[in-house]
């Protein structure tokens, strides 16, 4: 009994030191996903194995094969159904899914498949200026009409309810009487080139 358990510890630390595989799902121009593919390269613990996008010209396509990276789109009806995404995710054995960017909803069969294994990005201080429909530049519209002193980005997984998954981490900026949206989306995209990939890193080793 007592080799059976050291056994076991043993093929638990195996299994842990072993690499994971992430897939990034996008659905614009990707440079949150570029910068993420770069961050992991070289990265004996964790491998960008795929992209996916939900739209057939989205420019992230473009960045995934410069980096040789594999990459597919699946259109609206397979989103929706999730079943051909998922079966590409298990065949090539994918640990853990990265939103980046990602417009679409992620199907039920996915959130069932991937548990505590899916991560968003967003570019405010959730709860504050989430939602269906609250991202990119109307995000940052909306912190400056408001008066907002403070912005920033949250990493949390994601569930059924948009925005509502658990917050991982969130990190601020400060917002200036006279920043205009623009200003406030340079700030919010420099935290998010800093700070998503380390904490990818951390929860896909955890």
């Amino acid at each position: 009994m007592q080799i059976f358990a050291q056994f076991s510890r043993f093929c638990a630390q195996i299994e842990k030191n072993m690499g994971k595989n992430i897939a990034i799902f996008a659905s614009g121009n990707g440079t949150n996903a570029e910068n993420i593919i770069r961050y992991f390269q070289g990265s004996e613990e964790v491998k960008v194995k795929l992209v996916l996008t939900n739209r057939q010209h989205a420019f992230v396509l473009e960045r995934a094969r410069k980096l040789n990276v594999p990459c597919a789109y699946f259109g609206k009806e397979d989103w929706a159904d999730g079943e051909p995404v998922l079966a590409l995710l298990r065949e090539q054995g994918i640990d853990f899914v990265v939103l980046a960017g990602f417009l679409a909803r992620v199907p039920d069969c996915l959130l069932r498949a991937y548990p505590n294994k899916i991560v968003n990005i967003h570019p405010s201080l959730l709860p504050k200026f989430g939602g269906k429909g609250m991202y990119g530049d109307r995000v940052h519209e909306a912190v400056v009409a408001a008066g907002e002193t403070e912005s920033g980005i949250t990493i949390h997984y994601i569930n059924e309810h948009y925005d509502e998954g658990e917050v991982i981490a969130q990190y601020r900026c400060a917002v200036l009487p006279d920043d205009t949206a623009a200003d406030v989306a340079a700030k919010v995209h420099a935290l998010e080139y800093e700070y998503y990939p380390q904490v990818i890193g951390r929860e896909v080793m955890r």
